[in-house]
């Protein structure tokens, strides 16, 4: 098996998560910095927008960084005559935060031909990706241009078919995890196997290097890992709670709050399951039953999220958190990875 920190180009074997729509040029660079492997996600970016990105983590930092990106996985499409009635089932929400009902994109999402592109210009050191194993060409290209592809899998079954697809490194994410359940090859609901059970099966089922995911939030946690045969961490909660990242103060504020037993799994706010607080809007959105499909609902509370997110409004916020999150009371991240490398 290689060794993840040669491959990877990195001094400490600690990842961050790639947050979709909470990464931050900033977090990025200090987790690189600090010889770890700095991730941004690019859910939602198009071209311009992922390269404007690079241009600025380039500035920030020298250090070798991942780019994350959500593979298709064909259930997208959604007939536009659904649209004003999910947005209407939504109104109370734009109302609260002062902005209009959002009328039909011209798309939801950037095509994931534009975001490669993109990436392959920015030649990133790691290529990620969520819900899915890469296409053949997608791999060829990245390995021809020498940058290696994270797989994540929420089953053993799923890291199998990521080694079998060619991906370098698989993360194995225990559904203690926050955000979003990237399960591929089962419903998530049906994929739900915690990080102490899925991590050491993974890396018997496996050849490459596997990657820890999932409450993991302090050296207690990165030693349970290297434990249970592991070769690094993901870690994501602990670093969205410092300053440095892109969650404000409702979001920090919810991560020391929310004891594990008080998160949930839920399809509210985008569509797809995913772990965070029971807040307000999550709470209305269930009672109410008009969830849309993905990415519709994500594209539609993403309307009012933004705005509560510039007001502060953390009932009206997606607020991601993992089942560790009263793990997390590091302000700085420079001190969340001082805290991880202790347990290596």
């Amino acid at each position: 098996m290689s060794d993840l920190r040669e491959l990877l180009g990195i001094r400490h074997p600690i990842l961050l998560g790639a947050f979709g729509g909470l990464s931050s040029v900033a977090l990025t660079a200090a987790v690189s910095e600090a010889g770890g492997l700095g991730a941004y996600g690019l859910y939602g970016y198009d071209g311009e927008r992922i390269r404007s990105t690079v241009t600025a983590l380039r500035e920030a930092t020298s250090r070798p960084f991942a780019l994350n990106i959500w593979l298709p996985t064909g259930d997208e499409v959604v007939p536009g005559a659904q649209h004003t009635v999910f947005a209407q089932a939504l109104e109370p929400f734009y109302e609260a935060v002062g902005v209009e009902i959002p009328s039909r994109p011209e798309r939801y999402l950037p095509s994931l031909e534009e975001q490669l592109d993109a990436i392959w210009d920015a030649a990133p050191a790691a290529l990620s990706v969520v819900y899915g194993v890469p296409a053949a060409e997608v791999i060829e290209e990245a390995h021809r241009r020498g940058i290696r592809v994270v797989g994540t899998a929420t089953t053993v079954a799923e890291a199998v078919a990521l080694e079998a697809g060619g991906v370098d490194v698989v993360i194995a994410s225990g559904a203690e995890a926050a955000g979003h359940r990237v399960s591929f090859l089962r419903a998530p609901e049906e994929s739900l196997v915690g990080t102490f059970a899925l991590v050491p099966q993974v890396v018997d089922a496996v050849s490459i290097p596997v990657v820890a995911a999932g409450g993991v939030s302090d050296r207690r946690g990165v030693a349970a890992a290297l434990a249970l045969g592991a070769s690094g961490v993901q870690v994501g909660t602990a670093f969205l709670a410092t300053r440095e990242s892109a969650a404000n103060d409702a979001h920090r504020g919810a991560i020391r709050s929310t004891a594990a037993d008080e998160s949930v799994l839920t399809k509210a706010m985008s569509g797809r399951l995913a772990r965070g607080v029971r807040n307000r809007a999550v709470r209305a959105i269930e009672a109410g039953g008009m969830i849309a499909a993905f990415p519709v609902q994500n594209w539609l509370t993403a309307r009012f999220r933004v705005a509560a997110g510039e007001q502060n409004l953390g009932e009206l916020q997606s607020l991601w958190l993992g089942q560790a999150a009263p793990l997390a009371q590091w302000d700085a991240a420079d001190e969340v990875f001082a805290e991880l490398v202790a347990g290596l």
